[in-house]
């Protein structure tokens, strides 16, 4: 596995762009905007290793440890395919724990400019489903964002520019479409809506890509009053923020719940799948984008921190 893995980073950017084409995303070409789910508003259904009732699950909100001091939030999540795989764990847990009003709206192969009023034809996301339309529609509290990039060009948007082409022009529109999306959700939603940026995990191709896209969703969250939720470091080494790795230490939770501690025997448990570096989901990708539909340790932990920053602001 050590010598595969090898011969993939050696081959560089190249079998980066084939990869990220063949499992689908971010800059997923392997499915046609029509065949993307559009905004849901169902109940998320609890994680596969804990499905209690709904009176279980009101009661759980009711009594848990961080339940809010303020009403029940209302989250709106947005972003690409790591938003589709996660949606169904991250409302499961802000909805156990916080007893939040939930609805997702991902769309697989998107980035920032998609959800931008205004892009029309260009862009792999219907207006209806625009982050401002969204907002204005279902008024959150809350509107998550996770976006892992768009670095080779895959969305119609960004005009061609890519990261390994363009560098400081795929940074400079980067920061000027994170800018526009936030004052979009503000106008939308006013004062009442805080936007939650969350940080990405190491990039296994171009490391330094993923750092300073993560420092434009701090810049911007510090500019417009915004969060950043780090959810990036719960799937990176503890000494090593963007070290890219397949697998890590269990933790607590995970030892005590063997079906999200894959390598019991070791202590250890898996983030990736051996042929995708870049989806945390351990069920192979698809031709039409999916909520994940397995255990997945680093799923979990991404939306454990996102849940637990909102439950921290609402204190």
């Amino acid at each position: 596995m050590r010598k595969r893995k090898r011969s993939l980073w050696g081959a560089g950017l190249l079998a980066g762009v084939l990869l990220l084409g063949a499992c689908g995303d971010p800059g997923s070409g392997d499915a046609a905007p029509a065949d993307l789910p559009g905004a849901t508003d169902r109940a998320a259904p609890p994680e596969p290793s804990a499905p209690p009732s709904a009176t279980t699950r009101q009661r759980a909100a009711r009594d848990a440890p961080d339940a809010p001091d303020k009403p029940a939030p209302k989250v709106l999540y947005l972003g690409d395919s790591l938003a589709m795989e996660n949606q169904d764990v991250l409302g499961a847990q802000l909805k156990d724990r916080l007893g939040a009003r939930y609805r997702s709206a991902p769309y697989s192969g998107t980035t920032l400019c998609d959800y931008l009023d205004g892009t029309g034809e260009d862009s792999l996301v219907p207006d209806k489903d625009k982050a401002a339309a969204l907002v204005r529609a279902e008024r959150p509290d809350y509107v998550v964002l996770q976006f892992w990039g768009n670095a080779w060009g895959y969305t119609p948007c960004m005009k061609g520019i890519t990261y390994d082409q363009q560098r400081d022009k795929y940074f400079d529109r980067y920061a000027a479409d994170a800018r526009r999306l936030a004052a979009q959700i503000r106008g939308a939603g006013g004062e009442r809506t805080r936007v939650v940026w969350v940080l990405q995990g190491p990039d296994a191709i171009t490391p330094d890509r993923v750092r300073r896209v993560n420092s434009i969703y701090e810049a911007q969250a510090r500019a417009s009053g915004g969060l950043v939720a780090d959810a990036g470091k719960a799937v990176a080494p503890a000494s090593a923020r963007y070290t890219w790795v397949e697998k890590l230490p269990c933790t607590a939770y995970e030892r005590e719940h063997p079906a999200y501690c894959t390598e019991r025997g070791a202590g250890r448990t898996a983030l990736h799948l051996d042929d995708d570096f870049l989806h945390f989901c351990l069920a192979p990708t698809t031709a039409k984008s999916r909520p994940c539909p397995v255990r997945s340790p680093g799923i979990r932990r991404m939306a454990e921190v996102v849940t637990s920053r909102i439950a921290a602001d609402l204190r």
